[in-house]
């Protein structure tokens, strides 16, 4: 069983963080990161709020995981 979402965070060019679930139709921005790590948690709970994570191969309560994409400068 899995127990760990993952989440994709990367900057908007209208400078908002996004932040994806992979695997999931998960999605949230807010305009800091520690706003985004709060809206992730948010989502992360509705989205599952009625679902038997059993079905998805998940244990109950599944940890966060998130990675950042940095900007690539030349």
């Amino acid at each position: 069983m899995k127990n760990i979402v993952q989440f994709s965070i990367s900057k908007g060019m209208d400078g908002y963080y996004i932040a994806e679930a992979q695997g999931f139709p998960i999605f949230t921005q807010a305009k800091n990161l520690d706003e985004l790590i709060s809206n992730i948690q948010e989502a992360t709970e509705l989205h599952f709020s009625d679902e038997n994570l059993n079905e998805y191969g998940y244990k109950s309560n599944p940890s966060v995981l998130v990675n950042f994409e940095l900007p690539q400068y030349a």
